[in-house]
C-alpha cells in the first residue's frame, strides 16, 4: 500500500510541476471550459482507467472460475477412476472402497459444497481421503493382478487429494488485494467528474449521466458478486460430483 501511495503522489507532482514549468516559461490562457482540452483529456484517460480495471476485475475471476469448473471435473473423474480400479481388490476391499469413494462424494455435494461458497472447506472430506488412503496401502495382497490393482487405486485416490487441494484454493481464491477498492474508486471518479470540470447538466441533459451512474453501480456490484468461484451468477456448482453418483451407480449396480 505504501508503495501505490508513493506511485500515486509522484503521479500528482508530476501533474504540478509540469503545470509550474509550462506557467513560467509559456505564457498561456487558462482553461476553465468544461470542454476544453484539460477537462477533455482528462475525463478520456479516466474512463479509459476505469475499464481497464473493470475488465481486470471482471476477467479475474471469470477465469478462476473456469478453472476451478475444470478441477471439479478433474476430481469427480479421479474418483470415477478409482471406482472402477477398486473392483480388482481382493476379498471385501473392493465394497467397502467403492463405499467409502461414495460417502465421500457424497459429503462434498451435500455438507461441503455450501461451506465452499463462503471461502473455506470443511477439513473431514480431507480426513476422510487420508483414511481411505490409507486403508488401502494397509490392504495385505498377493500376485500380480491385486498388486496393480491396489497401485492403480492408489494412484487415482491420490489424485483425487491433489484435485482437493486445488478446489480448497480454488474456494479461498479472491481477486487482487485493493482491485475492488479501485473499481469503486475509478467508477466515482467516472461520475463526478463532470461536476468538479465544471459543467452542470440540467433537465433532460442530467438523464444520460443518471443513466450512466446506474449502470456502472451495477457493474461495480457485479465484480464484487463474482469475486469467488463458487458464489454468485458464475458459481461453479456440483454438477460433476452428482455424475460421479450416477455413474457409481451405473458401474456398481448399487453396491
Amino acid at each position: 500500500m505504501v508503495a501505490y501511495t508513493l506511485a500515486i503522489l509522484a503521479a500528482v507532482g508530476v501533474v504540478m510541476l509540469t503545470a509550474l514549468v509550462f506557467r513560467l516559461v509559456k505564457r498561456a490562457d487558462e482553461d476553465r471550459d468544461p470542454a476544453g482540452p484539460s477537462a477533455s483529456h482528462t475525463g478520456s484517460m479516466l474512463s479509459a482507467l476505469f475499464l481497464l480495471v473493470f475488465a481486470i476485475a471482471i476477467i479475474v475471476p471469470w477465469t478462476k472460475a473456469d478453472a476451478a469448473r475444470q478441477n471439479t471435473h478433474t476430481e469427480s473423474q479421479a474418483a470415477v477412476d478409482a471406482y472402477w480400479a477398486a473392483e480388482a481388490l481382493p476379498g471385501d476391499a473392493a465394497r467397502q472402497v467403492r463405499a467409502a469413494l461414495r460417502d465421500y462424494v457424497t459429503f462434498v455435494v451435500r455438507d461441503e459444497w455450501p461451506l465452499m461458497a463462503q471461502g473455506r472447506m470443511d477439513p473431514v472430506g480431507a480426513a476422510r481421503m487420508d483414511q481411505l488412503r490409507g486403508r488401502v496401502s494397509d490392504l495385505e495382497v498377493s500376485g500380480d493382478g491385486a498388486e496393480e490393482a491396489q497401485a492403480e487405486v492408489l494412484e487415482h485416490l491420490a489424485a483425487i487429494s491433489t484435485a482437493r487441494a486445488q478446489r480448497s484454493a480454488d474456494a479461498a481464491a479472491t481477486p487482487p488485494e485493493g482491485l475492488l477498492f479501485l473499481t469503486i474508486l475509478t467508477g466515482v471518479v467516472v461520475i463526478v467528474f463532470p461536476f468538479l470540470a465544471g459543467a452542470r447538466p440540467r433537465g433532460l441533459t442530467i438523464l444520460p449521466m443518471v443513466a450512466m451512474a446506474g449502470l456502472l453501480g451495477f457493474g461495480i456490484y457485479l465484480t464484487w458478486d463474482i469475486s469467488r468461484a463458487f458464489d454468485g451468477p458464475l458459481a461453479v456448482g456440483p454438477e460433476a460430483f452428482q455424475g460421479a453418483l450416477q455413474e457409481f451407480a451405473r458401474v456398481g449396480g448399487g453396491m
